[in-house]
This record gives C-alpha cells, structure tokens and sequence, in this order.
C-alpha cells in the first residue's frame, strides 16, 4: 500500500471539492475510527476528520483495558455486558500484539454486604451504589463467564481465600475477607490499534481519506466548512451524509450544523502513572479492581517492573478542552490506594505522568455518575431548512465496544444508503496481528529472524516486535538505515521515528510523544529527548525554526501543565483545582 502523508491525503480532499462525499465522519476517535474501518471493509469510502490527532481526545485517555463492564450488571445491563465480554474475546485474538490477558482482583470486604441493595439496583428501583460483598461479586462473575461460553480466550473466575491472598500480596487490607479473581484484558496501546485500523481501512478502500487537524467549522449553503487547523485555510465539500462521533465535542459539532440539541453530559475521569517499584512487585501480573469508600470502581495495576497505573475518577465536567488532573482527584486517588493496599503513602513526586479526558455519556440527571449508562446510541436528525443532509450523532459509546458500535452504525447508514452490509469486522486481525506468531517461542523466532535480516541487535527487535507486531520488520529497516539511538532513552532510534513520522500521517511534535510511541508510560520523557525528536520532525516534516521552537516549547509546557511530567528542566506549574 502507498503510504500518503498528510499534505497528500488533504490535496485529494481539495482536489475532490466538485464530487459528492457519500459519508463524512466528523471525530476521529475509537468509534469514528472505528465506522470508517467498518463503511471501508463494506467497499464505501468516507472522509474521517478531527480537529486535533487520531485519537487525541477521550480516546487517548482510557484506563487502558479492554473489559466486559462487570460492574454494569449491577444496574442490569446485560447487553451491554455480554457484547463487552464478546468484544474482548475477539479482540485478545484480532489484536494480539497490543491487547494482552490481565488477571483481575476484586477484594471483598464482606462476604454477604450489599446483597438485599444490589437487587433492587438490579430491578431499577435504586441507583444508588452501595457495597457490594464476596457472594454478590461472585453472582456476577458468574454471568460473566456464562457471556464467555461460546468465546472464551481466559480461565473461569476463582474465589481466593484470605490467607492464600494476603500471602500473594501481603500489603493487601487486613479487613478483606476473601478475592474473586477473574480475567479481563489490558490494552497496551490505544492510540496504536487507533491508528492501524486507519490504515486497515485505507487499505482495503483506497478512496476513504483520513486527516487529523481538520475541523468541521459550519455551513455555507449546502456545504460543510472544513478548517486546516495547521494552515488556518479553509474549503468546503458536499456530503450526502454527516456522522457525529465527536464524542465529548459532539453538542460543539451539532451547532455548527444548525442543530441546537444537548445530548452530552460528561465526566473527568483521571489517571495516574507513578514510579512505585514496591506496589508493582506486590501486584505482580494482576489488576485490583476494587470498591472504595464511596463505592465508585477503581484500578491500579503494574505497567512494568517500575511503573503502575492507578484511576479513575469520575466527575461531572462538560468542558472537554485540555482537562487536568486536579490536586483533589489526586488527594481522592491517593486515599482510596491507602484503603485497599495500607501503607502505601503515596506521594506526589513519585508522579511521572497524569491524563485526564471526558466520557461523552448520555446527559442525565442522575446523582450518581456510576449510574450513568455507558452503553451507545444514536440520534438522527434528518435534513432541515438548509441542510440537505441528514446527521447522525453518536452519544456514549466506549473503548471495549467500538467495533460493536460502528457496525451498528454502519448497518444504519447503509440501509439509508440503499447498500448491504457486506462482510463484517468480527473476526479481521488488526494491524500487526496479521501473520504474527502467537505463542512466546514463535515470537522469538520472528523477532530473530527480523534481527538477521535488518542486521540489528536481537533485543531490538524483540522491542520492536512488541511494539509493531508484524509491521516491526518494516520498522527494523528504517532503524537498520538510522540506527542512532536517541538522547537519553536508548530503547527508540532515529529510524524509528522517521518511520513514524513518514508513515502514520504524523503532523505534530505532541503527536510523536503523545500517541505514537509510549514514552509517557514508560517514564522515557526528557528535555534532551524531546528536542531531539522534535528535530527529527523538524527535517522530515520541513519546520521552519520557528516551527521547530514552537512545537518544542508546546510539547513541553503541556507535558508539565496538563500532565505533570518532571525533570524536563521546566518551571512546573500547580494545575488549577476543579
């Protein structure tokens, strides 16, 4: 396949100005990502736009995993649950070289609490958490690995005992009486599996076009607007149809196309990456899953030997533009570590990254955020005065059910269409998992071979493998032609980033930091890196040193006020409290 950079992908869209786009996806996020991967399998090309990166926004702020929603069955939504743990099923094998298993604990604190609160939450008269013990948890499990029957990829559920728990993580609460134990799935990589099913999609459907950086910024006539956010010029196209899948933005789009409906109402939920080396061995491979004080659902969980990852909150915030983790968010998580792992006093400086993004769920009234569906649905609002065109918008939706969803929306427009819905996305491997050996052995044997023919250390290519799957040979060539290791991180190399940055429609600094690598959680973030990166791109991308200075200076200053990040010989500002 040609490899079309950006600058290429946006003069076929002007070139085209005179013909009719059949579907323009406004939001490329998983599920505008998703739809356009789906509408391209079915032969239907589209035009995938955001005013920002692929997967720049909610997106590319998730817990990282790919799970069945086990807490969703307490508010009875089996539909959603059963499809989630479908999904995760198909992606453990679709996406094997990014979606890894993960063994899950919940600590139970009781063994009958919350059984009489849980039933009533299960039939719709309460929404109001409450506890949940070891045999309410355990009912759950139950249906979860009854959804897995006809999928299943992971080991059924287990109850551990309180002895036999403590003694694998003794740092664990006295008060606990007993685990389930259970498996869900991590997602290494979103942005990554984001961007290969771009090009998975302009792959089987050369005409879709895809451009991060391009705003829809209103109507003329019977044209939509479309805004360069790099050049600032703007153009306008003809579609016979628009889908809204802007997610936290989608009420924003609306307006611009003459519709004056709310039906987004968000919640922050933050993240934190923290250097604890002690937590991580005591976790070992597993997830705590576990209910606080407040009986909201949090996580922490090992990225590596070094590294966890702890979330989230969940706040009622409808300002989708740079959200922040705040001091409080960072208070509540720190709390609610000390009351599943005692002890663990946590501190600010052991901070090494924080994100924060908005869930674009269904607007409601609803006290309890938790309570919130997190399922998707679709509004359609068809032409009206002059707008020839119908849209369609996309409200809630989440990572684990993004193919679910885009299928759905798929087979809608089509159907509108007058088009059948062909083939479905269910069972095509993703990206790198296409030919990728799934056993340890034979992951070794590849990477290997890949070593002798790049001629680069065997290590090398076994990062690469990790990171690329089957596309790492591609890659190993471009390090074999620029094999300088950068400043201060040697795991990345020059090569790398060239091919980054010439074959993943890369357009900003951030873009390289942010989302196509995963230095951020990884702690690889420096100054001197950073700048070396940036010259990189500035010789691929042609930046004047203008350019060049404003990237850098930008990519640092969000990487210390908007996610916290030390040591990159910066003043770090205090976000503000929300």
């Amino acid at each position: 396949m040609t490899v079309r950079n950006r600058n290429e992908v946006l003069s076929l869209l002007r070139e085209q100005q005179a013909s009719v786009t059949p579907v323009l996806i406004a939001g490329a996020g998983i599920n505008g990502i998703g739809l356009y991967r789906d509408l391209a399998l079915q032969g239907v090309p589209a035009v995938l736009i955001d005013k920002g990166d692929f997967s720049s926004g909610t997106s590319a702020a998730p817990s990282r995993l790919i799970h069945g929603g086990l807490r969703y069955l307490e508010t009875g939504e089996f539909s959603l649950v059963r499809e989630s743990v479908i999904e995760r099923n198909h992606l453990l094998v679709n996406a094997s070289h990014l979606v890894k298993p993960l063994p899950t604990w919940v600590p139970g604190f009781s063994w009958f609490g919350g059984a009489s609160s849980a039933v009533l939450r299960f039939l719709g008269l309460t929404k109001s958490p409450g506890a949940k013990g070891i045999l309410v948890v355990k009912l759950g499990l139950v249906f979860y690995d009854w959804f897995s029957r006809g999928t299943r990829t992971m080991p059924k559920h287990r109850i551990v005992s309180r002895s036999a728990s403590l003694k694998q993580m003794p740092m664990l609460s006295q008060s606990v009486c007993a685990v389930a134990e259970y498996y869900d799935a991590r997602l290494v990589h979103p942005e990554r599996l984001a961007l290969e099913l771009i090009k998975n999609a302009e792959r089987d459907c050369p005409a879709s076009v895809a451009i991060p950086y391009l705003s829809l910024a209103g109507m003329e006539g019977d044209r939509v607007i479309l805004k360069d956010e790099i050049s600032q010029e703007s153009f306008t196209i003809q579609a016979s149809a628009v889908v809204n899948c802007a997610g936290a933005w989608a009420d924003v789009v609306n307006r611009k196309l003459g519709i004056d409906e709310r039906l987004i109402g968000g919640t922050r939920g933050s993240h934190l990456v923290m250097r604890r080396p002690d937590l991580s061995a005591q976790l070992g491979e597993c997830m705590l899953y576990f209910e606080t004080h407040d009986h909201r659902a949090c996580l922490v969980y090992p990225l590596d030997d070094d590294l966890i990852l702890l979330g989230t909150t969940d706040i009622r915030d409808e300002s989708p533009d740079s959200p922040v983790c705040s001091s409080e968010e960072i208070d509540y998580l720190f709390k609610v570590l000390d009351e599943v792992l005692p002890g663990s006093n946590a501190r600010r400086d052991e901070i090494v990254f924080a994100y924060s993004g908005i869930r674009p769920l269904p607007r409601s009234n609803d006290s309890a955020t938790g309570a919130i569906s997190r399922d998707h649905a679709f509004k359609v609002f068809e032409p009206e005065g002059s707008r020839p065109f119908p849209v369609m918008t996309l409200v809630g939706g989440k990572w684990t059910t993004y193919r679910a969803c885009a299928e759905d929306n798929c087979k809608v427009l089509l159907q509108r269409m007058g088009l059948p819905h062909l083939r479905s996305t269910l069972d095509q491997p993703i990206g790198g998992s296409a030919g990728l050996p799934r056993d340890e052995q034979g992951l070794r044997d590849f990477a290997a071979q890949i070593a002798r023919h790049s001629k680069i250390q065997d290590k090398v290519a076994a990062d690469l493998v990790s990171r690329y799957g089957s596309q790492a040979g591609d890659v190993a060539h471009a390090v074999a032609q620029a094999p300088r290791p950068l400043a201060g991180n040697p795991r990345y190399f020059e090569g790398e980033i060239r091919w980054i940055i010439r074959d993943e429609r890369t357009t900003r600094l951030s873009d390289i930091i942010l989302r196509r690598t995963l230095l951020p959680f990884e702690d690889g973030l420096s100054k001197p890196l950073i700048e070396d990166i940036a010259g990189i791109a500035a010789t691929e991308l042609g930046w004047s040193d203008e350019r060049l200075s404003m990237e850098t200076e930008e990519a640092l200053s969000a990487l210390t006020a908007l996610h916290r990040v030390p040591s990159l010989n910066a003043t770090q500002s205090e976000p503000l409290s929300q």
